[in-house]
């Protein structure tokens, strides 16, 4: 099976060790699902509903729907806030959360690799985000075709990178929230 961000359908067996004992159907209710893991959890539902929220913005905007000059005072600031947490939020979980899930559950190593390398390919992602809003946002003012190219070029690029982001997250916990419950937040995070 492919790991591969881009053409990743969910964890082969090896890596379903966890989540096939602990379903999604069972975390809400779980003993060990402690505070810091419903944080994690409601910032990945952060994540989608904003992810999500510009995605409709763009999508009303090419419509014609959703007047530049409003569009351009909702768009920018959203998208800064989206991708600036969306980078906090990688860089907590690589120098914090990931390698405290490694050592509580060797056999999952491999998958937590995969995230991290899922981390890179988010950021690659995001620069291209950055670069086709910025030309877009440049575009508002042009010619009624400069401006349709430069918003298909950035909804092309926000739809690819809002793909892989959620299929990051659902993975992400699939590996991470049956850690946590299997050994329980107070033993993992303890000093």
């Amino acid at each position: 099976m492919i790991l591969d961000l881009a053409s990743r359908a969910g964890w082969p067996a090896d890596l379903r060790i966890l989540i096939d004992r602990y379903p999604r159907e069972i975390w809400t209710g779980h003993q060990n699902l402690g505070e810091t893991a419903r944080f994690w959890l409601e910032r990945h539902d952060f994540f989608r509903k904003l992810g999500g929220s510009l995605a409709d913005a763009t999508t009303e905007f090419r419509e014609g729907s959703v007047p530049a000059a409003k569009f351009r005072a909702l768009f920018a600031p959203r998208l800064q806030m989206f991708l600036s947490h969306l980078e906090g939020h990688h860089q907590i979980e690589d120098l914090h959360y990931f390698p405290v899930f490694r050592a509580a559950e060797e056999r999952l190593a491999r998958g937590f690799d995969v995230l991290e390398g899922d981390h890179e390919a988010i950021h690659r992602q995001i620069v291209e985000v950055v670069d086709s809003a910025n030309g877009l946002l440049r575009a508002m003012d042009d010619r009624p075709d400069a401006q349709r190219a430069a918003t298909d070029l950035y909804a092309n690029a926000g739809e690819a990178l809002l793909k892989s982001l959620l299929r990051h997250l659902d993975d992400e916990e699939d590996l991470i929230v049956p850690v946590i419950l299997e050994r329980g937040e107070r033993r993992l995070f303890r000093s």
